[in-house]
């Protein structure tokens, strides 16, 4: 089954790095975040991939193209003929189709035109700046076990400020802290489709999200699985620096593979 990934986007709230890089490229412990993604399903023994790539997509096809450069030990022989020697090569076993989408589709439309790489297929589908310790054996089995259309993944948003009660007279009855069940429940990405999803989408300004997902759950093709564990996306430098501190102590939920044996 082929893991599909949202890349198309700016990533306008790092000011800093997005100027130059897609989103989905910005570093956490040295390698991009959608690497991190993809070694997380490779994990679980999904190795192909296709990543729907917009804004700069030539960096994302650029860095692939030079993974042997970025992760083994290079000898250049710059007497008499040049030549490259690489050295404890180190690689993934991996099948990557990078597609430019466009610059300014939709997410829906961006979908749409990589339909011709997957096929008459089911796929895994999620966005390329977010990570979690999701169990993806369980959730692929959750969705073959309902029969639906459509499968995303929910986690619990925390509230991080306390709450108000607040009458219709707008006066504050109450201030309290936070808890469990002021939580709401969000689409976490790391979906799994069915290839029927296609025909609900008309073109490049379709927003999966609206017209996709909620069409899907008016008609009940839609279910949910619930996962308690890890989930942070990227949104901008303060959710980056969390992930980046993650990694830098050696606690990143995520990165399974690094005890695998």
């Amino acid at each position: 089954m082929k893991v599909v990934l949202l890349a198309g986007g700016q990533g306008t709230r790092f000011s800093e790095e997005s100027g130059y890089k897609p989103k989905p490229m910005i570093e956490i412990g040295g390698m991009p975040i959608i690497w991190h993604i993809m070694k997380y399903y490779s994990y679980y023994g999904f190795n192909e991939f296709v990543i729907c790539a917009g804004y700069k997509q030539h960096i994302i096809k650029k860095w692939f193209g030079d993974y042997f450069l970025y992760t083994s030990d290079v000898t250049y022989d710059l007497a008499d003929t040049y030549s490259i020697e690489f050295h404890d090569i180190r690689t993934e076993p991996w099948k990557v189709t990078v597609v430019d989408t466009g610059l300014n589709t939709m997410t829906g439309g961006r979908l749409k035109r990589i339909q011709k790489y997957i096929g008459d297929n089911p796929f895994m589908l999620t966005y390329g700046d977010g990570v979690c310790d999701v169990d993806i054996r369980r959730l692929l089995e959750f969705h073959k076990q309902h029969g639906k259309i459509a499968t995303l993944t929910s986690v619990l948003l925390d509230q991080e400020k306390g709450i108000l009660d607040i009458a219709e007279n707008n006066s504050v009855r109450a201030f309290r802290e936070k808890r469990v069940a002021d939580s709401m429940p969000i689409n976490a990405g790391y979906m799994v489709l069915q290839p029927e999803v296609f025909r609900l989408i008309e073109g490049d300004n379709t927003v999966f999200e609206k017209d996709v997902l909620e069409r899907l759950a008016g008609i009940g093709e839609l279910m949910s699985y619930s996962h308690k564990g890890f989930w942070q996306c990227m949104d901008n430098k303060r959710e980056h620096d969390v992930l980046e501190e993650l990694v830098a102590k050696g606690s990143a939920p995520w990165m399974i593979w690094e005890n695998k044996n």
